[in-house]
């Protein structure tokens, strides 16, 4: 299988490195296509990006955030996928923001259980780290663990356990679900795994660790959660009527704000 990465970026240098190193250092038989889309950065990020022209793709311009970055590497997918002639279900697509990272083998072993499987997506865990790469937050990595045992398209209207850097899906369902919503700012992945349950159902979960998401001051789930909480509740409300379970998210971001409080330290 090949493996389709895209990583936006913006002000990013002192990670967007290790971010890049983690997806060329990843050995696979088949090809791994990469691309860098950086909204114009003023911190010699395209600098750095020249010293890889020979081993990615990269864009450096002005764009309208995180998401439209995103919704260009889907872009540039869909014109490899036709231009190569490629089979989308033997494309397994990723994205990877600039501060985080994969960890060794991690490409390798997604592989070996999508081969296994005839699920459209997977789930794998991720460790949280601070800037320096330290792990953080091991009781909030350990909660989200737990529910991602008992993980259902109901119980994500309630929470969101899926860590975003250890998801990888199938080309073919990008095909099939389209863009991420450019009009949300925080939680355009959230939105993105309740279209995949509606078109592939339950993606195959990995206890393993495959990323690493790192919070830190400058980061949106650093310094803005509060926002990306309040804006994944309306995300919520798009995907289901269900009092109950709408009820249940306000009381569980509630008490996990109030944690995060305690916690999240950057």
């Amino acid at each position: 299988m090949d493996f389709f990465i895209v990583t936006p970026s913006f002000n990013q240098r002192q990670f967007l490195k290790q971010t890049i190193d983690g997806v060329l250092s990843q050995r696979l038989k088949d090809e791994v296509i990469y691309w860098v889309f950086d909204g114009g950065s003023t911190d010699g990020t395209k600098e750095l990006l020249k010293k890889y022209r020979d081993k990615l793709h990269w864009q450096a311009k002005k764009d309208k955030g995180q998401t439209d970055a995103i919704n260009m590497g889907i872009k540039e997918l869909k014109v490899w996928l036709k231009k190569n002639n490629k089979d989308p279900n033997e494309v397994i697509f990723a994205y990877l923001n600039s501060d985080d990272y994969y960890l060794p083998n991690t490409f390798q072993l997604v592989e070996r259980f999508f081969r296994r499987s005839s699920h459209l997506w997977l789930v794998g865990d991720c460790l949280i780290v601070n800037e320096q790469g330290k792990q953080i937050q091991k009781p909030i990595r350990h909660f989200k663990q737990f529910w991602r045992f008992w993980l259902s398209r109901r119980l994500l209207g309630i929470l969101n356990p899926i860590p975003q850097p250890g998801v990888f899906i199938k080309a073919s369902q990008i095909l099939k679900i389209g863009f991420f919503d450019e009009r949300l700012r925080y939680v355009m992945d959230y939105d993105y795994w309740f279209r995949l349950f509606d078109s592939a159902g339950l993606p195959i979960r990995l206890s393993a660790p495959l990323a690493a998401f790192r919070i830190h001051s400058l980061s949106k789930g650093g310094s803005q959660y509060k926002n990306q909480f309040a804006e994944q509740y309306q995300v919520a409300r798009r995907h289901t009527k269900n009092r109950v379970i709408l009820g249940l998210q306000r009381l569980h971001n509630l008490l996990i704000i109030m944690s995060y409080q305690i916690l999240k330290k950057p």
